[in-house]
């Protein structure tokens, strides 16, 4: 009897639950505060962005939710549909009136009212195929025909259709994220280096050969060289954080954010939360990520299987690495990416991908083997 319960017995991490709240909540909060003085230049209505952010927050939840009451071991068998899915919309996105194009990017899919980025689905997606890749060629691993080169190369096809939108921090992270869950694993760490170094010339060429990507990282190395228009993004975020000093200049009192900071609602919000609630503020975000990372690496520990640990390590090291990526951009230690701050930034498919990645680190938490 008592076994029997030990086993139906549920590990549910309420802790990490209240984590993705209470960032969500501070996204809520941050967003309207960010966004109201140019909704009301741009829309005339304050509430513009922070009713679409309210949507997407909605639409999450109930994402989240499904995902939450989903048996994982499910994802085993949808991931080639999944894949082929996502694959059929990062080529839909290059297709002249369904694709949306802006900034010089397309990257986005209409939905009507909403628009969708497929790139951020292609993280779930690749994640999902390298767990269940990992379990599959779990005694073939070290080898290179079998055990690593299908991931390489379905990879490479992810990585060559988001770059191609460009999208070039995206398809950046999935790779990271990528390679690190294969050496986790056990792939060879040579095979890793080997495709690094065979990828590096291109990737140098990558940037190169866009302007704008070269003049990123020259701002990056000294923003105040040309602050008035490549470093004037990173120059507006150090004056944020500089303005904001230890306890803030209080909610909804950023100066920044009325029109010297660019982005300050979606990629630069960390910056507004400095300014606002001040390095106080800035670290307890930070502190909330860090807390995430902790429960998300913790159930990949305690997960009931290899498929489990793989799929709960790679979701929780996506979000912590755009995290960090988004952070370090807002307080220079990183050229400009344009990546949201996950569950805080302005941006649906972002936050509707993070729901539905926390809600499978939930169910995964759920039949763990140990609290």
């Amino acid at each position: 009897m008592n076994a029997k319960n030990t086993t139906k017995q549920s590990h549910f991490d309420t802790l990490l639950a209240l984590i993705v709240c209470a960032l969500v909540l501070t996204g809520i909060v941050m967003v309207y505060s960010a966004s109201a003085v140019y909704a009301q230049e741009e829309y005339q209505d304050s509430l513009y962005f922070l009713k679409r952010h309210l949507l997407w927050v909605l639409i999450g939840t109930g994402v989240l939710v499904a995902a939450l009451k989903t048996d994982y071991h499910k994802l085993h068998a949808l991931t080639y549909p999944a894949m082929a899915g996502t694959l059929g919309l990062l080529l839909m996105v290059m297709l002249p009136g369904l694709g949306m194009e802006a900034g010089g990017a397309r990257r986005w899919l209409s939905l009507g009212v909403f628009n969708f980025q497929p790139s951020e689905l292609a993280k779930f997606t690749v994640i999902l195929f390298i767990a269940r890749s990992m379990v599959k060629r779990a005694d073939k691993l070290r080898d290179f025909a079998y055990g690593y080169l299908p991931n390489l190369i379905v990879l490479g096809i992810f990585f060559t259709l988001i770059l191609l939108q460009p999208d070039f921090g995206t398809a950046l992270i999935i790779s990271v994220v990528a390679f690190t869950m294969l050496f986790v694993a056990g792939v060879r760490p040579k095979f890793l280096v080997y495709s690094v170094l065979a990828v590096l010339p291109f990737l140098v060429t990558a940037v190169l050969s866009h302007t704008y990507r070269t003049r990123r990282i020259l701002a990056f190395l000294d923003p105040w060289q040309d602050r008035a228009d490549s470093g004037f993004q990173a120059v507006q975020s150090f004056l944020a954080f500089g303005q904001g000093g230890f306890w803030g200049l209080g909610l909804g009192d950023s100066r920044q954010k009325l029109f010297y900071l660019p982005e300050a609602h979606t990629d630069f919000i960390y910056s507004v939360i400095g300014e606002e609630l001040g390095l106080v503020g800035a670290l307890g975000v930070l502190i909330l990520f860090g807390m995430l990372l902790w429960r998300g690496f913790s159930t990949a520990y305690r997960a009931r299987d290899l498929f489990g640990t793989h799929l709960a390590f790679g979701l929780t090291l996506v979000i912590g690495i755009q995290a960090l990526t988004n952070m370090g951009v807002a307080t220079g230690i990183l050229p400009t990416k344009g990546l949201t701050l996950p569950f805080i930034s302005l941006g649906g498919s972002s936050l509707v991908v993070s729901m539905l990645s926390m809600g499978v680190l939930l169910n995964i938490s759920e039949h763990a083997t140990r609290a």
